[in-house]
């Protein structure tokens, strides 16, 4: 049986649902917000890029990337964040530039070789299975295509870079970004691309 403690971390963050789902969501889009920006912003998206966020919560990162490439896909198992960042994504949404789809980093999908850029901004850390799910980003994206993914550093597990590795990525490069607003925690960084 699930702890109480284990209950309001999945409902308030792995997969936000009802009132703690809420109030997650509304930390997630407070705390992660300068982080996804710059994420969207590393990612140097281009205006004919297709792109994946994975998880993307509330939506802060789905608008950011939503803006400056020619279609962003959401992809977030939870029907509560989907609602949250349709919401603010509306405008994108009616213009046919962002999509928001039920789905999970391991079953997206997705074409195969139908993605320039994956991006994933705190959420890698929960996912149950590393090996399936860069298994499916390496086949959803192009020959070329890059994925970046950060999370916070201390909630970072072990074996992330060997995983992105064996899954085919090369050039796989991390770095540590601390997000301006006060006690915010460092985002732990990792770009890849897929050859």
């Amino acid at each position: 049986m699930d702890s109480l403690g284990t209950r309001i971390l999945r409902n308030g963050f792995g997969c936000p649902r009802g009132l703690l789902g809420r109030v997650g969501g509304w930390l997630m889009a407070r705390g992660n917000a300068a982080t996804e920006r710059h994420v969207v912003s590393l990612a140097a998206l281009g205006e004919n890029d297709v792109v994946v966020v994975l998880g993307h919560g509330p939506g802060i990162g789905l608008e950011a990337a939503g803006t400056k490439s020619r279609h962003v896909i959401g992809i977030e198992p939870s029907k509560t964040m989907r609602d949250a960042a349709a919401r603010r994504c509306k405008e994108l949404i009616r213009e046919g530039r962002v999509t928001i789809r039920d789905g999970a980093a391991e079953s997206t999908s997705q074409p195969e070789a139908s993605v320039d850029v994956v991006l994933a901004v705190n959420n890698v850390q929960i996912w149950p299975d590393w090996q399936a799910a860069f298994a499916e980003l390496h086949r959803v994206l192009r020959p070329g295509g890059r994925m970046l993914l950060s999370a916070h550093r201390k909630w970072l597990p072990d074996g992330l870079e060997k995983a992105v590795e064996d899954a085919g990525f090369q050039q796989v490069e991390t770095s540590l970004w601390d997000p301006p607003s006060r006690g915010a925690d460092t985002a732990f960084i990792l770009r890849a691309t897929r050859a």
